[in-house]
């Protein structure tokens, strides 16, 4: 299977910055789409930026102008940077990952990260 870990997360103050990261781990044969997820507390987990094979990139409304997605030459890792936090963006970030893997000949995964936590706080 497809290992995906997430890390960047931490406590930063509303207007500052962090750089979120992803990678992903395995026999993988080729990406699809690579994704950054929240959850807070008390809400539904929304999607926040999305990357596929074809470089389309979508934002969430709430993170327009503020948030960056990017991938590594590779594309097998995943970055969000985050700038202009806001009190808003406290969450759990996960990352998900979709493609194909190798156990013998190309098989489709669906992978997610266990979280990595961010706090907007004064």
């Amino acid at each position: 299977q497809v290992q995906v870990v997430e890390s960047g997360g931490g406590l930063v103050q509303p207007g500052g910055s962090l750089r979120l990261s992803c990678a992903a781990s395995g026999n993988i044969h080729s990406i699809a789409n690579m994704d950054w997820y929240r959850q807070a507390p008390g809400k539904q987990r929304e999607l926040v930026a999305s990357v596929n094979r074809a470089n389309n990139i979508k934002y969430a409304d709430s993170v327009q102008g503020r948030f960056i997605i990017s991938t590594a030459n590779a594309k097998t890792s995943v970055y969000l940077q985050m700038n202009l936090l806001k009190p808003e963006d406290t969450a759990t970030y996960y990352c998900h990952i979709t493609g194909l893997w190798r156990p013998q000949y190309p098989v489709s995964f669906d992978s997610w990260g266990r979280g990595t936590q961010v706090i907007v706080s004064s």
